[in-house]
């Protein structure tokens, strides 16, 4: 599967840390479509992650999604169903979760501009997401994996970072400085 085959409304899923943000970045630069950073839009800027209200963030949801053209990252699994049925393509980033703590200690202690950071955010290590990635995400890989299988768009699924890092490669895709 190419990135052209993948249509102009692109749907990345992952676990936290797998990569979803930066290669929406990546994807929006080469084909020249807005990415939507799912995390900036279910919380509020310029606090410590506080969420929006849920109407507010559905709202801005369905709106997003409602463009002709996009590539949004994100889970946020209570509005998937309306964003796959616009969507034109589906990556699955389907990384191993110590490599997504990996990544999430990494970009928390060392990385001042995160890809599809909340702007005014503090980044620091949160207990609250080591727990996360460590007793949700299993769960939520195997579910992605289901809904995967289930899915009749153009799909790609890269299992890991070497497929990543191909995945970038073959389709000719810059990763930020």
């Amino acid at each position: 599967m190419t990135l052209d085959e993948l249509g102009p409304r692109i749907c990345l899923l992952g676990p936290s840390g797998s990569g979803k943000s930066t290669l929406a970045d990546a994807i929006a630069r080469a084909r020249g479509l807005p990415a939507v950073h799912l995390d900036r839009l279910h919380h509020l800027p310029h606090t410590d992650w506080r969420p929006r209200p849920e109407a507010e963030f559905v709202a801005l949801h369905d709106r997003a999604i409602r463009a002709s053209a996009w590539v949004i990252d994100g889970n946020y699994t209570r509005c998937l169903p309306q964003r796959l049925e616009r969507a034109t393509g589906l990556i699955l980033l389907d990384t191993a979760t110590a490599t997504s703590l990996l990544r999430y200690v990494r970009r928390a202690w060392f990385e001042r501009e995160r890809r599809g950071g909340l702007e005014g955010a503090k980044s620091r290590v949160r207990w609250e997401m080591i727990h996360h990635i460590l007793f949700a995400t299993p769960a939520g890989r195997r579910r992605n994996r289901e809904l995967f299988e289930r899915i009749a768009l153009p799909k790609l699924r890269l299992a890991g970072t070497r497929e990543l890092d191909r995945f970038y490669r073959s389709s000719g895709l810059q990763r930020p400085s």
